[in-house]
């Protein structure tokens, strides 16, 4: 028995429309980044994990992750799927395995990382502390 309220097709069609790039956490960093007069590129080609925001000259790169997608430990993150629940247990460990390879990588290329997590960015006062605490301003 399913739990899911769509059917297969239309779940389908849900979870295509589920955005990689410019999520509203990534715009909420990316903001409170203009705010301080920092610069940044998007997107990490060519740098293991592909961080969602790069500071090139300041050697430090921040990766914005979903509490549910990359398994965080809050409330979001902890909630556990109803349907396919295997397929995305499974699909969440190997994120947080990936993501913490990829985190080991850059250090050792020298980046100072940051990783933000959605559940972090509620706060404005809190985020932009943080930020200025990680990058030394």
């Amino acid at each position: 028995m399913t739990t899911d309220v769509f059917t297969p097709k239309k779940r389908s069609a849900v979870m295509r429309r589920v955005k990689g790039r410019d999520t509203a956490p990534e715009m909420t960093v990316r903001r409170a980044l203009r705010a301080l007069g920092v610069g940044y590129r998007l997107g990490g080609a060519g740098l293991p994990g592909r961080p969602d925001v790069v500071m090139k000259g300041r050697r430090a790169v921040i990766f914005v992750h979903g509490c549910f997608w990359h398994g965080h430990d809050c409330a979001r993150g902890a909630r556990e799927p109803k349907a396919n629940a295997d397929y995305w247990r499974a699909k969440i460990g190997r994120n947080r395995e990936r993501d913490r390879m990829s985190e080991q990588a850059l250090i050792a290329d020298g980046w100072r990382v940051a990783t933000l997590w959605e559940c972090d960015l509620k706060n404005p006062a809190a985020l932009n502390v943080r930020l200025r605490s990680f990058l030394g301003l």
